[in-house]
């Protein structure tokens, strides 16, 4: 494979398996006048464990419950309040997609069991669909973002419980 000359998403997949398997946070190729820069823009951190409760507070902080008058964020089944919860946020900018094509089921939905490796959604960015995984085997129990909406880099897509 000529490195310089990424002809299908195949050949840039073979970048980021060597840089995931050498544990590379950027990886630069340069041959004449083609340049190939590869970079992590932050540590691979595939989730974050946070406590289940109100929206607005810190995600290390322990649940509060709604003020009196105020509804608490929606939630599917609802998750007691000392259950730790598993955030999966978004790797990068982009589009966000419940499934692989508009006529697709979505990948999971609430209340599905998934594993470790299990694609939860896609994000498209620049016209390149990363699948998101889940990093953790355990039950969705939210889906935060809705299809079709653009996300943030760590914007919070779904809530796992570990199992």
């Amino acid at each position: 494979m000529d490195f310089l000359r990424i002809k299908d998403l195949k050949d840039l997949q073979s970048l980021l398996d060597l840089m995931r398997r050498n544990d590379l946070a950027e990886l630069e190729i340069e041959a004449g006048e083609h340049r190939i820069r590869l970079r992590k823009s932050e540590p691979h951190v595939i989730g974050e464990r946070v406590v289940f409760g109100d929206a607005s507070a810190p995600a290390q902080a322990p649940a509060q419950p709604a003020p009196a008058g105020e509804k608490a964020p929606p939630a599917s089944p609802p998750a007691t309040e000392s259950s730790d919860l598993f955030v999966v946020p978004s790797p990068l900018v982009g589009t966000f997609y419940r499934a692989p094509s508009p006529e697709a089921d979505p990948y999971v939905q609430v209340g599905d069991r998934v594993d470790e490796d299990s694609v939860l959604a896609i994000v498209e960015a620049m016209k390149v669909m990363n699948e998101i995984r889940s990093g953790v085997a355990g039950i969705v129990r939210e889906v935060l973002a809705k299809n079709g909406e653009p996300v943030e880099y760590g914007q919070p897509l779904f809530r796992l419980e570990p199992m």
